[in-house]
């Protein structure tokens, strides 16, 4: 087996023949990728199509936040997508988190398929100690990470999203079935493009991470085959 299933490329294109293209490319060497906003408002649902058509696993990321009935209703229509995994924010609340588990549990029961996992956002891997405290919140960006984390797991969500450097107290704090899915990840050496709070494959998942989300890395290497395959050849075994 070439790939796995807990890397996940990020397809970041403006458009779907740029996503495509490298989809088809890296073949068989990577099985999950990550829609997220700029592709999802390029290509919509035929990219999510396209991907679930080749037999690949797909992570929506949305990070819908909005009053809870709105989120309900926008994930009960993109739950008919297929996608196995989609996110919220979690500072949109325990009251909307709720309603987004429930929106999808229900929606997928009507369609007489799984429920896609669902996620919540902690705090953005971008943000450094500098930004988070504009935002004048009392705890760390560790604490704070980790206060929503537990927040969303009450709330009946599957997992987070946060940064490889939370990755720990939050498998600490919530079990080890939570997810934790971690962007900010970057093979050593890589460029470290917008990201603040990162970590090499191999750290993210001794920290305690279930999923690593990895793009620049791979999507615009110049060989993108043996980036990917030396990715999935540093984490076997972690």
């Amino acid at each position: 087996m070439n790939h796995d299933d807990r890397l996940i490329v990020a397809l970041d294109f403006p458009t779907m023949e740029q996503a495509k293209a490298v989809v088809l490319e890296l073949g068989d060497n990577v099985s999950h990728y990550k829609v997220g906003m700029e592709l999802y408002y390029a290509a919509g649902s035929e990219m999510i199509r396209f991907l679930k058509g080749h037999n690949k696993q797909v992570f929506l990321d949305l990070k819908l936040q909005d009053i809870p009935n709105t989120v309900a209703g926008a994930l009960a229509v993109l739950t008919g997508l297929g996608a196995d995994m989609m996110n919220v924010h979690a500072v949109g609340g325990k009251k909307m988190m709720q309603a987004a588990v429930k929106s999808v549990r229900e929606a997928a029961a009507k369609l007489g398929r799984p429920a896609p996992k669902l996620i919540a956002v902690t705090i953005l891997t971008s943000m450094d100690d500098e930004q988070f405290g504009d935002l004048n919140y009392k705890n760390t960006i560790a604490e704070q990470v980790i206060a929503l984390a537990k927040l969303a797991q009450e709330a009946g969500m599957d997992g987070v999203v946060a940064s490889p450097q939370e990755a720990a107290g939050i498998r600490s704090a919530c079990g080890p079935e939570f997810l934790i899915v971690t962007p900010g990840v970057r093979p050593a050496g890589a460029s470290i493009d917008d990201q603040s709070r990162i970590a090499t494959p191999v750290g993210a998942f001794k920290n305690g991470s279930s999923h690593i989300v990895v793009g620049r890395p791979i999507t615009k290497a110049e060989d993108k085959i043996a980036a990917a395959q030396s990715i999935v050849a540093e984490i076997r075994g972690v």
